[in-house]
């Protein structure tokens, strides 16, 4: 019930596979977590949906925007279909805007191919965003077919279990932990065992305070053993975070309306509506001139960062009230007046939608 996978390579540990999925499953019927929303009444299209939103984000962040994407968008078709800027705007505030900018291009090859999902690992990962541990555990969990998974709890877990030194994102050491995870993926219960892995490292073997006491492998793990649980994963090495300084322009008009634009598709927010971007106040002014827009008032606000997973923005607003809103700044409708009572239906940036409430009063 418990065998190994057929191509998994020996490894050298004190615990025999069969006993490690034992183990791992037997504490997973009793303390896995078996009530989340796309495991009710669970479908491909859920399992991929989640799977998704999980890259990344923490199971408690994701539970609200999961329940919130199924109601607006409960099946393939109707993903598919969904203009981009919905998407979008039904993501905002999950971040890692590229996933939904896949998703949907997903969902429409999908639909296009009869709302029929792939069956293989090759064929999870030529669609947009999906690699091979997201691949691995779609085809575990919605098809029950046995793939090894690698995202970061597993990462942990096994890092600890075989108490490996060094970043776990360098190519040697990733390819070491492919092969463990191989070694101990069953063949049957395949998504229990999937699932069971993931829980195991969010709920016990967490980076920080982990509960190795009421762990079901703690007994064999060698990080335990040789007192190492608190050094091991090896975190990534260290990197200066590089700091962005930019303006933004939160330019209204006599209607209480601001000029919002849409970004590019690739990048930060992409495909997002958001405010000009400038790097200093005279550039603001320029643009005025050049658009016939007289400046009425200018208010500029404190200095706020937003932090990205690689850099940090500093950003400083400029409220600019202008006298006479020109048509001619709109570019191919990618800069639009709108009032701040419509910025609930657009797909704002977070931050974006944040300071724009915030500054409310100040802006009409």
């Amino acid at each position: 019930m418990f065998a190994p996978r057929a191509d998994a390579p020996t490894l050298r540990h004190s615990m025999s596979p069969e006993i490690f999925q034992k183990k791992i499953l037997s504490w997973f019927d009793l303390n896995g977590r078996k009530d989340l929303p796309w495991q009710k009444s669970s479908t491909p299209y859920k399992t991929w949906l989640s799977e998704i939103m999980l890259q990344q984000t923490q199971v408690t962040t994701v539970i609200p925007y999961f329940n919130r994407f199924i109601q607006v968008f409960p099946d393939i078709k109707t993903l598919a279909e969904a203009p981009l800027d919905s998407v979008l705007q039904h993501w905002a505030g999950l971040g890692y805007y590229a996933r939904a900018r896949n998703l949907h291009k997903t969902a429409i090859i999908i639909n296009e191919n009869n709302g029929e999902f792939p069956q293989t690992v090759d064929g999870f990962m030529a669609l947009p965003g999906i690699g091979r541990s997201t691949a691995g555990a779609i085809l575990s969990i919605a098809f029950n077919k046995s793939h090894p998974i690698l995202d970061g709890n597993v990462r942990r877990v096994l890092a600890r279990y075989y108490a490996i030194s060094g970043w776990t994102g360098h190519p040697k050491i990733s390819n070491e932990l492919w092969k463990i995870s191989s070694r101990y993926t069953p063949i049957n219960r395949c998504a229990d065992y999937t699932q069971a892995m993931m829980d195991l490292g969010a709920t016990l073997c967490t980076r920080s305070k982990p509960q190795c006491k009421v762990c079901p492998i703690r007994l064999s793990c060698l990080a335990r053993i040789e007192d190492k649980v608190k050094i091991l994963p090896t975190p990534k090495p260290a990197k200066a975070t590089p700091v962005k300084n930019i303006i933004f322009l939160i330019l209204t008009n006599e209607l209480q309306q601001v000029l919002l634009e849409k970004r590019p598709a690739s990048g930060i927010w992409g495909g997002l509506w958001s405010l000009p971007e400038f790097s200093s106040y005279p550039e603001i002014q320029a643009l005025c001139k050049q658009q016939n827009m007289q400046i009425k008032s200018v208010t500029q606000l404190d200095e706020q960062r937003h932090t990205f997973s690689h850099y940090h923005l500093d950003y400083t607003p400029f409220i600019v009230q202008i006298e006479n809103p020109i048509n001619n700044v709109m570019e191919a409708n990618q800069s639009v007046w709108y009032n701040l009572e419509q910025i609930n239906s657009l797909g704002l940036a977070s931050p974006i939608k944040r300071l724009l409430k915030t500054n409310n009063k100040r802006i009409l």
